[in-house]
């Protein structure tokens, strides 16, 4: 006979309606690995993340106190009626690293700690704790009297930090170029300031002019050596303004606090040119770059610095660290020992501990953040995974799966969401969402093993097996992009010529070069587009018609039509409805417990002002026309009352990049990270650029939309664009008309241009581990 607690082998779902599922229930095997299928937009997120993963995590977050509750984020209740058999849910998500300058692939993963402490043991000479090893702690000492119990003492501390002091731990110096800053002809109050965001009647420009520092209608170029002085350097003081409080400080260290201080690849783009513009970055001369004091550098185990450790390849670090015998700090030596080996196992032996985390791909993120679990002996635990093999070259796509595997058979499990059919093909069980995207998904559509999927009709059944050609001919190039010498991050100094008006593919296995040969040499160039996977910021306020562009249009259409003002049209402006202010829903914060949004009962979530939805325009409100699909957008922009060719030619694209189904109006917090790149390609297709740079356009895309993708790309091409896609994706690799191939191993291994000619080539000669995978793919 089963014991009672034996019966719990299930996790049930009922009732799911996250987003746009529509009442799903569905049941998961415990202990077994679950992929889940479907279209990009078809729900997998909503299921997998916005149900099963939020609610296992706000139960644990219920069974803190309240007051711990209180410093963690509030999480709402999925909208679900019933949730079973649920386990601790552990998330390895795509989001990249936090975007912060001082974060390290060292100190997102603990092994700067371990190396730290080691050398503060072991080091000679030995300078000093742990901290003395740490980039991110200064020097400083004090001295000053305090008051103990009534009496006055004198005391004095010190705090010994390895923080390099000329470049305060950031690697480089910056010098600012003050010409960048403002037009020295200009006055204030006529717009000398070119920096973004300072308009001359913009408040920051109110505030240098009324500080009484500097005078706002005088010319930069005539001010006194004082004024000057305090215009661009002056401490940071406290002036009163229109009789508010502010704080007034030069410009130059305002600009740093508030500009230099943030990783450049997170910003804005017109923040992150003006910064490229204005300032020049050069290696620290006096740490070399490696952001560390001269004392840290100086202390030393077996020849070997901290800076050293740091800067070395993860594959020659752990053989370093394998031959250290020193049995006092045995147990420290034991777990980074483990800690490099799981690097070198998930496939990043190739990064080096000082590497920027902000510079790390999304594959390269997600696989990081794997390597505190890979360990753990946790049991029974529910491990969930976005799209694992994201970056992943066919050759690495093996070894992922092996420790998906690996995870499952220690007894936990595994819930992935997945687009290849090699990481399919090792599931024990399949949920297949769909039957399409956005309002026409949200339905399970299968469950079962792969087998059966294949035989389902289902639209991922009838894909699994997809092949793609080697195309007959190819196109002759028209010209080609120089690139000479290319030494950036691990490459050895590259020359290759990219064919223009073609289709390029750059491929190689993870870390083998392509993104630092692309980004590093290619992208920054003038007249190219560069559309990577950063996410899109944006708030619940923004949606597909706010972020291209497209609502302005729209808005003066109603204007015109109505013979009212512009303002009215917009849910963030004067057409709020006054109830929710324009945001559709009401939130009331409930303290330590998750707050609760519920519909404004005033707009119904129209998020308008009653009076504005009286005003049409070819017989719908503003409302109806945000709630249209892209696809019905498009019919009814296209002629009739309501022509409007402007927002007209922005939804083509839109329905050109596989969006059809999105409505106009949907918050781009709801968006998948496939259907966000995408938008932003739409975007950037309006761009006046000839070349477009594209990185892994195929992530988070179905099978069937790889087909609709590769048409958007030969159009791209067709209309007189050169296309260059970084990509490993083995159907994109068979359309390309020329393929440039790096390797032939990751990190010093790789680096090297090891394949450049058409694919037919490629695997004719089956010279490199891509042309390998892509001959059995093709079946040649």
């Amino acid at each position: 006979m089963t014991a009672a607690a034996d019966s719990h082998d299930l996790i049930r779902v009922q009732g799911a309606r996250e987003n746009n599922l529509k009442d799903v229930s569905v049941e998961l095997p415990k202990r077994r690995l679950t992929v889940f299928t479907g279209v990009s937009g078809s729900g997998k997120s909503s299921l997998v993340f916005g149900t099963i993963a939020a609610e296992s995590q706000r139960m644990i977050n219920e069974t803190y106190s309240a007051f711990v509750q209180g410093f963690m984020p509030s999480l709402a209740r999925p909208d679900v009626d019933v949730l079973e058999g649920l386990t601790t849910a552990i998330i390895v998500d795509q989001e990249r690293m936090g975007a912060n300058a001082r974060s390290t692939v060292g100190t997102v993963t603990d092994a700067n700690a371990m190396l730290r402490i080691m050398f503060s043991r072991l080091g000679q000479p030995h300078i000093g704790s742990p901290q003395a090893f740490s980039f991110n702690i200064p020097s400083v000492t004090g001295r000053g009297a305090i008051t103990v119990g009534g009496k006055t003492e004198s005391r004095e501390f010190a705090q010994l930090g390895g923080m390099c002091p000329r470049c305060e731990g950031m690697g480089s110096v910056s010098d600012i170029d003050l010409t960048q800053l403002f037009d020295d002809s200009k006055s204030l109050a006529e717009g000398a300031i070119t920096i973004p965001g300072y308009t001359a009647d913009g408040w920051a420009v109110r505030i240098i002019g009324s500080s009484g520092f500097v005078p706002a209608d005088k010319p930069i170029r005539e001010f006194t050596e004082r004024e000057r002085q305090d215009f661009l350097y002056k401490e940071p003081v406290k002036v009163k303004i229109e009789g508010i409080n502010m704080t007034y400080e030069g410009l130059v260290p305002k600009v740093q606090k508030s500009m230099l201080s943030k990783d450049v690849d997170a910003m804005q783009p017109h923040i992150r040119a003006f910064v490229e513009r204005a300032v020049a970055f050069a290696t620290c001369p006096e740490c070399g770059g490696t952001r560390l004091s001269e004392g840290a550098r100086s202390s030393k185990i077996a020849g070997i610095s901290i800076a050293d450790a740091c800067a070395m390849q993860i594959t020659d670090l752990s053989d370093w660290v394998r031959g250290l015998d020193e049995p006092t700090v045995g147990p420290l030596l034991k777990n980074l020992q483990h800690l490099l080996d799981s690097f070198v196992d998930i496939g990043l032996g190739y990064l080096s501990l000082d590497r920027p985390s902000g510079t790390l791909s999304g594959g390269e993120a997600q696989r990081t953040k794997m390597i505190r679990h890979l360990g753990s002996s946790l049991t029974d635990v529910t491990y969930v995974f976005d799209e694992p093999t994201v970056g992943l070259h066919p050759h690495d796509i093996q070894r992922m799966n092996e420790l998906l595997l690996q995870l499952r058979d220690k007894g936990n499990t595994v819930l992935v969401v997945e687009h290849k059919p090699e990481a399919i093909a090792i599931a024990d069980h399949v949920v297949d969402l769909g039957p399409r995207a956005g309002s026409a998904g949200g339905e399970v559509v299968f469950t079962g093993t792969v087998d059966e999927l294949r035989s389902s009709g289902t639209l991922t059944g009838r894909h699994l097996d997809d092949r793609a050609h080697l195309k007959e001919t190819v196109r002759t190039p028209k010209g080609a992009l120089e690139v000479r010498g290319a030494s950036e991050h691990n490459l050895q100094g590259v020359d290759v010529d990219i064919p223009l008006g073609v289709l390029v593919v750059v491929t190689g296995v993870a870390g083998s070069g392509k993104s630092s040969l692309i980004h590093g040499s290619v992208a920054p160039r003038a007249g190219v587009v560069s559309v990577d996977q950063g996410a899109i910021r944006g708030s619940r306020r923004s949606n597909p018609a706010t972020y291209t562009g497209m609502l302005e249009p729209i808005r003066k259409a109603f204007a015109k039509a109505n013979g009212v003002k512009p303002a009215l049209f917009s849910a963030n402006s004067e057409g709020a409805c006054p109830n929710c202010n324009g945001a559709g829903v009401i939130f009331t914060d409930l303290g330590v417990m998750a707050g609760v949004s519920t519909v404004c009962e005033v707009c119904e979530g129209k998020r308008f002002d009653e009076s504005v939805l009286e005003y049409r325009l070819g017989g719908r409100d503003i409302s109806e026309v945000l709630a249209m699909p892209v696809t019905e957008a498009e019919e009814f922009f296209a002629g009739g009352a309501a022509k409007l060719p402007a927002a007209h030619a922005i939804l083509q694209r839109l329905s050109d990049v596989g969006l059809g189904y999105l409505t106009i109006g949907q918050p781009l917090t709801t968006l998948s990270g496939g259907e966000r790149q995408r938008l932003k390609l739409a975007t950037h297709m309006a761009e006046k650029g000839g070349v477009y740079v594209l990185d892994e356009p195929t992530t988070g895309l179905h099978l069937a939309d790889v087909e609709q993708l590769l048409g958007l790309l030969d159009r791209l091409v067709d209309g007189g664009k050169s296309v260059i896609v970084i990509e490993h994706h083995q159907a994109v690799m068979a359309h390309a008309d020329w393929i440039i191939d790096l390797g032939p191993g990751a990190g010093h291994d790789g680096g090297r241009l090891v394949f450049e000619g058409t694919p037919a080539d490629l695997v004719a000669a089956r010279s490199t581990l891509t042309g390998e995978h892509l001959a059995r793919y093709v079946g040649a």
